[in-house]
C-alpha cells in the first residue's frame, strides 16, 4: 500500500488535487519566461555534473535578471557553488542520507523535505537539468514544490531511464524528448532554449573566494614551487574502479615527466582516495605534491588554476580543471560518456580498454595511452612564462 502511495501515480493522486486547487498545475499551458518571478533549480548529482551546470546558471541569469533563483545541490558540492554570483540562495538535500531505505520511503522523505523547505518558497518554475537516470528523487522533490511548471527530460530519451524512471514524466508539466547524444553543457543549455531563453556562450565557470587562491599559494610555496615552474596535475581517482587508468600507468608517465621535463606532479583527489596519492608520493618521491583528501572543491580549483595541464580520469577533478581554464587529457573507457561529458573548450581524449568488460571479467589497459605513449616535448619554462 505504501509503496504504491509513493509511485508517481498515487503522488499525483495525493498532490495533483491541491495543485489544481491553487492553480499551480500548468500542464498544457504555453511558457513565458515574462511571467516568470521565482525558479527552483533541482542539481542533486555529483562534481562534474554541476560544474557542467554553471552555463546555464549564467544564462538563466542573463535572461531574467530580476527572478529569484534558488539552487538546489547535495552537501559535498555545496562548497563549489556556495559562491555562485546567478543564484539567490543554494539548499542542500542529503539524498544520499537514504541509503538502504525502500524507495517509497526516499521518496517520501523528499516530499516532506519539499513541502517544508520548498512549499513555501511559491516557485513559479522547476529545472530538472540532468538527462540521465532520476535517482535522487529530483523529480518528486521538482512536484511536492508546488511549482506551477514543471521542466525536464522525459523518461524516454533512453532505455534505461524510460526503465529505472518508469512515470515520472506525468510529475513534470512539460519534457524535452531530445535522445541524440550531445555534450551535457549543450543539454543544460536547450532546457534554457526550450524555454524561450537566448544562449550567449558556453563558458564554465569556477567561483573561488579569495582564501582560496591564499590557501593554493601557500600549499605550492610550502612545498618549493616557484613561479614558472612546470606543474602537472594528475587526477588518478574516479567514482567506479572500471573508470580508473592503472595507478601504474600515472607512474610511468608521472617518472618520464619527472626526468624529461623536470616537472612537479600535483595529485588531486577527494576524501577515500588518499591511498592513490600517497602511491605516487611514495614511488616518485618529492616531485609529488600529494593534496588528495586536503582540500575544499574551490581550494582544489585555485590550485588547479597554477597548472600548466590535467591528465586524469573522467572524475571531478577533470570538470574542476577545465572550469579552471586548464587544457585536460581526459582517459575514458566510455566513448559516449567523453562525447557527453568531455570539457569545454574541447581537450585530447584517450579512449583505452574498459578494464571491466560486459561479461565481468578483467581486461587490461593499454600500459601507455594510445595517443600520449610519448608525450611531445613541452615548451621551455622561460617560454611558458613569458620570457
Amino acid at each position: 500500500m505504501a509503496s504504491a502511495l509513493a509511485s508517481p501515480l498515487g503522488v499525483r493522486l495525493m498532490i495533483g488535487p491541491v495543485l489544481r486547487l491553487l492553480r499551480r498545475n500548468g500542464r498544457g499551458e504555453r511558457l513565458d519566461l515574462a511571467r516568470i518571478a521565482r525558479i527552483l533549480i533541482l542539481r542533486l548529482d555529483e562534481i562534474g555534473d554541476v560544474v557542467m551546470t554553471t552555463p546555464v546558471l549564467r544564462e538563466l541569469r542573463r535572461n531574467l535578471p530580476q527572478a529569484w533563483i534558488t539552487l538546489v545541490v547535495k552537501p559535498s558540492v555545496y562548497n563549489l557553488v556556495e559562491r555562485c554570483p546567478h543564484v539567490n540562495e543554494v539548499l542542500v538535500y542529503d539524498w544520499s542520507a537514504e541509503a538502504g531505505l525502500p524507495e517509497w520511503r526516499r521518496r517520501g522523505r523528499a516530499m516532506r523535505w519539499a513541502w517544508a523547505h520548498l512549499w513555501p518558497r511559491r516557485f513559479d518554475l522547476a529545472i530538472l537539468p540532468r538527462w540521465d537516470a532520476d535517482y535522487q528523487q529530483a523529480t518528486f522533490l521538482a512536484y511536492a514544490s508546488g511549482a506551477r511548471w514543471r521542466v525536464g527530460y522525459s523518461e524516454a530519451v533512453s532505455g534505461h531511464k524510460s526503465r529505472v524512471n518508469l512515470g515520472y514524466d506525468s510529475l513534470l508539466t512539460h519534457v524535452l524528448k531530445d535522445a541524440t547524444v550531445k555534450h551535457e553543457v549543450e543539454r543544460n543549455l536547450d532546457v534554457l532554449r526550450f524555454l524561450g531563453g537566448s544562449v550567449q556562450e558556453d563558458r564554465l565557470e569556477l567561483w573561488l573566494r579569495p582564501e582560496d587562491e591564499v590557501f593554493a599559494g601557500q600549499c605550492l610555496r610550502s612545498h618549493y614551487v616557484q613561479p614558472g615552474d612546470l606543474l602537472i596535475a594528475f587526477g588518478p581517482g574516479a567514482g567506479s574502479p572500471k573508470r580508473m587508468w592503472p595507478l601504474a600507468n600515472f607512474l610511468e608517465v608521472g617518472g618520464w615527466l619527472s626526468k624529461e621535463e623536470h616537472a612537479r606532479i600535483l595529485v588531486i583527489g577527494g576524501k577515500g582516495e588518499e591511498k592513490l596519492g600517497q602511491a605516487l608520493r611514495q614511488q616518485l618521491g618529492e616531485t609529488v605534491i600529494n593534496v588528495v583528501g586536503q582540500t575544499t572543491l574551490r581550494q582544489a580549483g585555485a590550485l588547479l588554476k597554477h597548472c600548466l595541464l590535467f591528465v586524469g580520469n573522467d572524475a571531478g577533478p577533470m570538470h574542476l580543471a577545465a572550469a579552471a581554464g586548464v587544457p585536460v587529457i581526459e582517459i575514458s573507457c566510455h566513448p559516449t560518456m567523453a562525447i557527453r561529458c568531455t570539457t569545454i573548450p574541447p581537450h585530447d581524449l584517450v579512449h583505452g580498454e574498459c578494464p571491466i568488460a560486459s561479461s565481468g571479467r578483467r581486461r587490461r589497459w593499454n600500459p601507455v595511452p594510445r595517443r600520449v605513449s610519448r608525450p611531445k616535448p613541452i615548451a621551455s619554462r622561460a617560454s611558458r612564462s613569458g620570457r
